[in-house]
């Protein structure tokens, strides 16, 4: 059953509820005032038919019954409304009756009994009591009609079913239109988790209700938000894999090719001691390229799943000896390397750091084709330290600097691939950057040069 058919009726029984409870209680309360009423009437004409018994009695000639018949006919003939039935009994002789024959009643002495009776469609209510005449002990019976009370009772009764079938059809209209108002902001939900569903992640909830359904849909359109950035992310983690195999298998057949052919030639032809040489420096060669980059993947999946503990490190110490690895290979390509690091510890994984600074310095001699210079600064920040290579090649264009830290991109392929890079360092170093809680920035100048800095936050020691 639908929310907005369970609003109606829930609705149109509380009020059938609530106006029935209200009217029984009104209708019966105006039935006992009129009930009363009659009651308190019958009993001021049955003392009033006592009294005069009892002074005809006293005058002496209460003894005959005739005098008393007279008394009582005389008191009908002069206000018939006073009654429609009244009876005189002495034991079981009756001494005067008239009009509606009244029901047996056992009456007590000194009280009056009223009790009500009903012959076919006709209401009744009955005095019992009884009264001394001249000494004698008679029984007088009054009876009233009281259809009226009853039919009054029974006219409220048609007006309420009247009253109340009116106010349950306009209280089902209202509480279908309440019922609709309310449920629209649950419709729109509605439709909106079923697109969201069907996969489009576009859809929203448009509630301005003003009240908790409005909260509700912004939660919802909050949580779209954030399935709709996770999806993103998750393709764009997809394509980057795709792009990642792509580029894996395609790093594999230049070498593989290269091996396989200059290997089979070699086991084919016969070939002089100095072709026979070259092949097998070609096979050498691309077997290199073949293991450094089997090494950089290798580091890559140790550097996301190893957790690497760090220790309190100098950053000059650490620079110095970074120096004296690279300077004799950038000596012989004619670039010169300087540095400066300031005083101080922080809190590092000395070999990553020193392997991320090495990958930094090799790109920045591989961007410069005759010589060049290389700057190398190393402070201390309140979070940790910062290491910025710096050279003056050739610089990188402004579209590609989103995307060198990705594996395997290279901003010249053809030149990154003949001085025997395999597109990983920065990819490397992106991630030691991470694993310190840092992060890598580049900022480029094509024709100027190159400046990439890490930031390092795994704090001070």
């Amino acid at each position: 059953m639908k929310l907005r058919l369970k609003l109606l009726l829930g609705t149109v029984g509380l009020l059938a509820l609530v106006l029935g409870i209200c009217a029984a209680v009104l209708i019966s309360a105006s039935f006992d005032a009129m009930m009363d009423s009659q009651r308190a009437s019958a009993l001021r004409t049955w003392n009033s038919v006592r009294t005069t018994i009892e002074v005809v009695g006293a005058s002496g000639s209460g003894t005959d019954s005739a005098d008393l018949q007279r008394a009582l006919r005389a008191m009908e003939n002069g206000g018939r409304a006073l009654w429609d039935g009244v009876e005189l009994m002495e034991g079981e002789r009756r001494v005067y009756g008239a009009g509606v024959d009244p029901e047996a009643a056992e009456s007590q002495a000194g009280s009056c009994l009223i009790t009500a009776f009903r012959r076919g469609e006709t209401h009744y209510l009955q005095l019992s009591g009884t009264v001394s005449a001249g000494g004698r002990e008679l029984e007088l019976r009054l009876v009233s009609d009281i259809t009226a009370v009853y039919e009054a009772r029974a006219a409220q009764l048609s007006v309420f079913r009247r009253l109340l079938l009116a106010a349950l059809v306009i209280g089902a209209a209202g509480s279908w239109l309440m019922a609709t108002l309310l449920t629209r902001p649950l419709a729109k939900l509605g439709r909106a988790s079923r697109k969201l569903a069907a996969g489009d992640l576009s859809s929203r909830a448009d509630v301005k209700s003003g009240d908790e359904l409005e909260t509700l849909a912004r939660e919802f359109n909050a949580m779209a938000d954030e399935l709709e950035t996770s999806m993103g992310k998750m393709r764009d983690f997809v394509d980057r894999q795709t792009a990642f195999m792509g580029s894996f298998a395609h790093e594999l057949k230049t070498p593989m090719t290269s091996i396989i052919g200059y290997s089979d030639l070699l086991r084919r032809s016969t070939l002089t001691e100095e072709e026979a040489r070259e092949a097998a420096n070609y096979i050498f060669s691309e077997s290199r390229r073949l293991e450094a980059l089997s090494l950089k993947l290798q580091d890559l999946i140790l550097l996301k799943k190893e957790d690497f503990e760090l220790t309190p490190t100098e950053p000059r110490a650490l620079l110095s000896g970074v120096v004296r690895v690279m300077r004799p290979v950038l000596t012989r390509t004619g670039v010169t390397l300087r540095y400066r690091a300031g005083e101080g510890r922080c809190l590092l994984e000395p070999d990553l750091v020193k392997s991320l600074l090495i990958n930094l310095v090799d790109n920045a001699r591989k961007a410069m084709d005759n010589g060049g210079a290389i700057f190398i600064l190393a402070e201390l920040t309140e979070e940790g330290c910062h290491f910025s290579v710096t050279d003056n090649g050739r610089g990188i264009p402004e579209a590609d600097l989103a995307r060198i830290t990705e594996a395997f991109y290279r901003v010249d392929k053809s030149r990154s691939r003949a001085q025997g890079g395999v597109g990983l360092g920065l990819a490397l170093c992106d991630e030691i950057a991470r694993l310190h809680h840092g992060s890598l920035t580049v900022r480029s100048v094509l024709g100027r040069g190159t400046v990439i800095t890490a930031e390092l936050k795994g704090g001070r020691a």
